[in-house]
């Protein structure tokens, strides 16, 4: 897909309500960083759903002009453009690790377009602001060869802006979580970059949400997939 000078890369798979899914990987994340979740979440869906994979700007085989204005909202933009180009009036979200602020972004913006969402391990600010700007430092490092339109100070820029703010999932500020009010199924997180604070703040705010705390080990997955599979169904349009 091609929105001006922006290009998103996209495939499908399966047929039915749609699914739009964001893949693990931080500011990498594209279509190849699903092989990181504990099981293949998007082949689980593409029974019953039609499920979108992306490559976000400038990762994968996605690319984006690097400007100082650059942020959320610049990927939120490639999110709607996507839907519309597709002629999606409508669909479900789900996406882990930076997906879920892309998620929290996209149902601020644009609630009717969202039936539901499912998110996994959320990113979340406590106390861990360093570890963000040291993985954005390091991607802008290496996509800097093909972005000579940008300088440090637009880097610089682009980075405060998504991660500069006192906002736990860093997309969205905190008050305004209370107004994401579509149904939520949140998937705990435990780690530096997605930590329990962030899913937990999610599940506990978001009118319509429900917190998943035990889902990675091999044990509970069938159950996770299961759980996905049920939210879904019953929150697809007739």
């Amino acid at each position: 897909m091609e929105n001006g000078d922006v290009r998103i890369h996209y495939e499908e798979r399966g047929e039915g309500f749609p699914v739009l899914t964001f893949a693990p990987g931080g500011m990498r994340s594209a279509i190849e960083w699903w092989s990181a979740a504990p099981w293949d979440v998007p082949d689980a869906l593409a029974g019953d759903h039609r499920v979108l994979l992306t490559d976000q700007r400038n990762a994968g085989e996605s690319w984006a002009p690097v400007t100082a204005d650059d942020g959320w909202d610049s990927y939120t933009d490639d999110h709607l453009a996507l839907l519309d180009h597709l002629g999606i009036e409508r669909c479900h979200l789900l996406g882990m690790c930076i997906g879920g602020s892309f998620i929290a972004n996209l149902v601020r913006r644009a609630p009717d377009r969202v039936a539901a969402a499912v998110v996994l391990q959320p990113i979340g600010l406590d106390g861990n602001r360093e570890l963000f700007h040291g993985t954005f430092d390091d991607f802008a490092e290496k996509q800097a060869p093909d972005h000579p339109e940008a300088s440090e100070d637009d880097w610089r820029s682009f980075r405060e802006n998504l991660y500069g703010a006192d906002h736990t999932l860093f997309s969205v500020p905190d008050e305004a979580v209370a107004r994401l009010d579509v149904p939520l199924l949140v998937f705990a997180g435990g780690d530096e970059p997605h930590p329990a604070s962030a899913s937990e703040m999610l599940a506990e705010v978001a009118p319509q949400a429900t917190l998943v705390e035990r889902w990675k080990a091999p044990e509970y997955n069938d159950a996770a997939r299961e759980s996905i599979a049920s939210f879904f169904e019953v929150h697809t349009p007739a």
